[in-house]
C-alpha cells in the first residue's frame, strides 16, 4: 500500500480513514472518487469470527445506487477474519459528490475502471503489481477479494471480465444483473431509453422509488441503520437515461455470458416483495430487485458461481436484521475456507 497516500480522518470516525482519487474532469469539472480504509491497531483475536480465513487478503468494496459506504460491521467482520478492508465511494456518491453535480451520473459502466484502478493502485493490486494468476502459487501476493452491492456488483463483475487474472476471488451481495423486466422488458426498454440517452442524456426519468427500501432500513424509520439521507436520499437520486442506457448495456452483457476467472459467491434473500403498497414482508424481503432473476443472472458470470439464499434479507443482506446478518456472516466465512484459503 502506497505510504505516501494523504489519509485523512473518515466521517464514520476512528479508525476510518478517507483518501481523495483525482480523477480526469469531465463536461461537468473536476471529479473525484474516495476510498476508505478500516485501519485500527493492533488487534487481538477476535472471538466472533474465529480464525483468520482472510489472512494476507484485501477486501474492496462497492456500493450501490444511490448509496455510499457507512456498514461499519462489514468492515469489523472482514478485520476480524484477518483481511485488510478497503471502501470505494465512486465518483458523484456520498463522500464524491461535489455540489455542482449530477449525483451518480455515468454514461458508460467501463467509466468505472478509472477509480478502481487508482484505488486498487493505492491498496497494491494495481495493474503490474506482478503476483501469479489467481489460484497458483504467489508467496508474496496479497489476495484480491471484489465485494460489490447491487449496481457494484454488476460494476465489479463486468470489470473482473474485463481484467482477468486480477481478483482472486468476486462475492455480490445482491448484484443487479439484469432489469426487473427480465430480458424481454429490457430488450423493449432498451432502444427508447438509448434514443432519450442520445437526446437529452440527463433528463429526468419518472421516479418509481416509493421510499419503501428506505423505510425498511433508516433508523428514522422502521429500520436500525444511521446514515446520512444526503448521500442516501429516501426515494434516490433522480435517474437519467444516460445512465439507465449504460446499466442496460451492462444488463444485456451479463445474459450474453461473462468468462471472470474467479470464484463468485452471490448472497440473496429468499423472496422478493415488489408492490405499489407497503407490506409488513418488506422488512425480509428484497424489494428492489427480482432475486429468481438475479440467481439466474448470477450463473452466466463465471465457472465457479456459488449461490446462497438467505430467508429474511433484505436487498442489502448485511443490512437486515441481526439474525440474518450473522447467518449470511456464518455462510460467507465458510464460503471463504472453501474458496480462498
Amino acid at each position: 500500500m502506497t505510504r505516501e497516500a494523504n489519509w485523512q480522518p473518515d466521517v464514520l470516525g476512528e479508525p476510518f480513514e478517507q483518501l481523495t482519487l483525482p480523477l480526469e474532469p469531465d463536461a461537468e469539472g473536476e471529479v473525484v472518487a474516495t476510498l476508505v480504509r478500516y485501519a485500527p491497531g493492533p488487534r487481538l483475536a477476535d472471538l466472533r469470527f474465529g480464525r483468520e480465513e482472510a489472512e494476507n487478503t484485501d477486501v474492496l468494496y462497492v456500493h450501490g445506487w444511490s448509496d455510499y459506504f457507512f456498514h461499519r460491521e462489514l468492515a469489523e467482520y472482514w478485520h476480524g477474519i484477518g483481511a485488510r478492508f478497503f471502501a470505494l465511494d465512486l465518483r458523484k456518491y456520498g463522500r464524491s459528490l461535489r455540489p455542482w453535480q449530477t449525483p451518480g451520473y455515468i454514461e458508460d459502466l467501463a467509466a468505472y475502471d478509472e477509480e478502481l484502478e487508482a484505488a486498487l493502485t493505492v491498496i497494491g493490486h494495481g495493474e503490474g503489481a506482478g503476483g501469479a494468476h489467481p489460484g497458483t502459487a504467489r508467496p508474496h501476493r496479497r489476495r484480491l477479494v471484489l465485494f460489490g452491492h447491487s449496481t457494484g456488483g454488476l460494476t465489479v463483475s463486468l470489470w473482473a471480465n474485463r481484467h482477468r487474472g486480477r481478483a482472486d476471488a468476486l462475492l455480490l451481495n445482491s448484484p443487479w444483473l439484469e432489469f426487473q423486466g427480465h430480458s424481454v422488458g429490457r430488450a423493449a426498454l432498451a432502444p427508447i431509453v438509448g434514443l432519450q440517452a442520445r437526446v437529452d442524456p440527463r433528463s429526468a426519468l419518472p421516479n418509481v422509488d416509493l421510499g419503501f427500501y428506505t423505510r425498511s432500513v433508516s433508523a428514522t424509520m422502521d429500520g436500525e441503520w444511521d446514515y446520512d439521507l444526503a448521500w442516501r436520499p429516501a426515494r434516490g437520486f433522480a435517474v437519467h437515461p444516460a445512465w439507465l442506457n449504460a446499466v442496460l448495456a451492462g444488463h444485456a452483457q451479463v445474459a450474453t455470458g461473462l468468462s471472470i476467472d474467479a470464484p463468485v459467491l452471490t448472497m440473496l434473500s429468499a423472496r422478493s416483495t415488489i408492490l405499489p403498497r407497503w407490506t409488513p414482508e418488506m422488512m425480509s424481503s428484497d424489494i428492489v430487485l427480482v432475486v429468481e432473476d438475479i440467481a439466474q443472472r448470477t450463473l452466466k458470470l463465471a465457472p465457479t458461481v456459488t449461490v446462497t439464499r438467505l430467508d429474511g434479507a433484505l436487498h442489502d443482506v448485511f443490512l437486515s436484521r441481526m439474525p440474518v446478518r450473522q447467518q449470511a456472516y456464518t455462510r460467507m466465512t465458510q464460503w471463504l475456507r472453501a474458496y480462498l484459503t
